[in-house]
């Protein structure tokens, strides 16, 4: 089936999206590594299993409950109808708000060398961040087959 360009490109930007978070958490990951105090293991647990639990929850909860799945998805579909992804402001805001966030969690990790705050929490935060971005990419391919909106986003032959 053939889409319209602009759900190509909507699609396109959402996957992109999860890519490049994932891109910026794996190197913060690595940067913390390097940073962090408390050896392998603290840095491990802070930055890779409880951010796991909380990216698997946020990826999980949001399409196994009918209600949110609904609520995320409309939001989804409205934010293809805004625009998102579609042109070159939308795209440089998305990876704007990607760079933003790059940003707080190696300044939060950078903090701890000059007597900050663990930065556990960031983590944590991020990767629930990287599991909504997820499932908004998983509701992109579920929204593409109801009817009523294949209608709309696929290119008329």
């Amino acid at each position: 089936m053939a889409f319209i360009r602009e759900w190509r490109d909507f699609r396109r930007m959402q996957n992109v999206a999860v890519g490049a978070a994932s891109l910026i958490y794996a190197g913060a990951v690595l940067h913390a590594y390097q940073v962090l105090p408390g050896g392998p293991g603290l840095v491990t647990q802070r930055t890779l299993v409880w951010p796991g639990i909380f990216l698997v929850l946020s990826l999980l909860v949001p399409l196994l409950v009918p209600a949110l799945k609904r609520i995320l998805a409309r939001y989804v579909w409205l934010s293809f109808k805004a625009g998102f992804g579609q042109t070159p402001i939308s795209v440089i805001t998305g990876v704007g708000l990607l760079g933003a966030a790059a940003f707080f969690i190696y300044w939060q990790v950078a903090n701890v060398a000059h007597g900050g705050r663990y930065p556990a929490g960031v983590f944590s935060g991020y990767a629930a961040g990287i599991g909504i971005l997820a499932a908004q990419a998983i509701l992109v391919r579920a929204l593409e087959r109801l009817p009523e909106i294949r209608q709309i986003i696929e290119e008329k032959a």
